[in-house]
């Protein structure tokens, strides 16, 4: 069977991290295949992206039974070919990427749930920086990704302690969009993926860009990418349908044109 099982179904891409029996923690096949899907879902008929987990875990991060095998992988072949690329190909996708986390997301794997677009979970989900546990620092970006999400103090704290975080927490703190009851979480998840996939594509994909541009950019600069994406958008065919559609009182049909 599979580690990662990957289909696609009304417009959106579902992959699905498939090693349950070890929490989805990530070895080398899993990482690649991972990567390998990824790239499946740069085709246009795909507009969304919806990661999760199989069984009662997003994804336990590293599988420590790789690493130290008497044949391990260092840690650079584990960070510049198995994580830096997953990472890389979910932010540089031109489209949007949802983390449907359904159970424990901890060390990369709670990174690689944190650098989507949007991160939904369970109400029994919990996150963790676990790496400070083991002597390590933490990886596949969450330097990064987790003092923008809930700022300096808190992000250094969560590193360092390495306490596990509730759903309810996350959101809370703003480190996760919304949480819903485990009863309803996999229709509240699809029906948000569902959305995704019907809105102008190429509108969220410049969404997307320019908002990874305001990491580095000054005021200044931001509002002149601001300027070149949105001349971008309204050359779209979702433009004119979006446009359309509000003069003439009607639903709009998004084609990701």
């Amino acid at each position: 069977m599979a580690s990662v099982h990957f289909e696609v179904k009304d417009h959106i891409g579902f992959i699905t991290l498939n090693r349950p029996e070890k929490l989805n923690s990530f070895n080398r096949e899993m990482a690649l295949l991972l990567q390998q899907h990824l790239d499946d879902c740069k085709k246009k008929e795909i507009r969304c992206v919806y990661i999760t987990g199989a069984g009662k875990g997003f994804s336990a991060g590293q599988d420590l039974s790789e690493v130290t095998a008497p044949d391990a992988p260092g840690f650079n072949v584990i960070l510049s070919e198995h994580y830096n690329p997953i990472v890389t190909r979910i932010k540089r996708l031109e489209k949007p990427v949802l983390a449907a986390v359904n159970g424990v997301a901890a060390g990369a794997g709670a990174n690689i749930a944190l650098c989507c677009d949007i991160v939904i979970a369970t109400q029994s989900a919990s996150f963790m920086q676990a790496f400070s546990k083991i002597g390590l620092i933490p990886d596949s970006g969450g330097t990064h990704t987790l003092p923008r999400l809930v700022g300096w103090q808190k992000a250094s704290a969560l590193m360092m302690l390495g306490e596990k975080v509730t759903a309810t927490d996350a959101e809370r703190m703003g480190m996760i969009y919304k949480v819903f009851p485990d009863e309803h979480f996999d229709e509240e998840a699809l029906k948000m993926a569902k959305t995704l996939a019907g809105m102008p594509t190429l509108g969220l994909a410049y969404t997307k860009k320019v908002l990874s541009l305001s990491v580095n950019n000054t005021f200044e600069d931001q509002v002149l990418d601001e300027d070149v994406f949105q001349q971008r958008a309204a050359q779209t065919k979702d433009y004119r349908e979006g446009v359309a559609a509000f003069l003439e009182k009607r639903p709009a049909v998004f084609k990701g044109e």
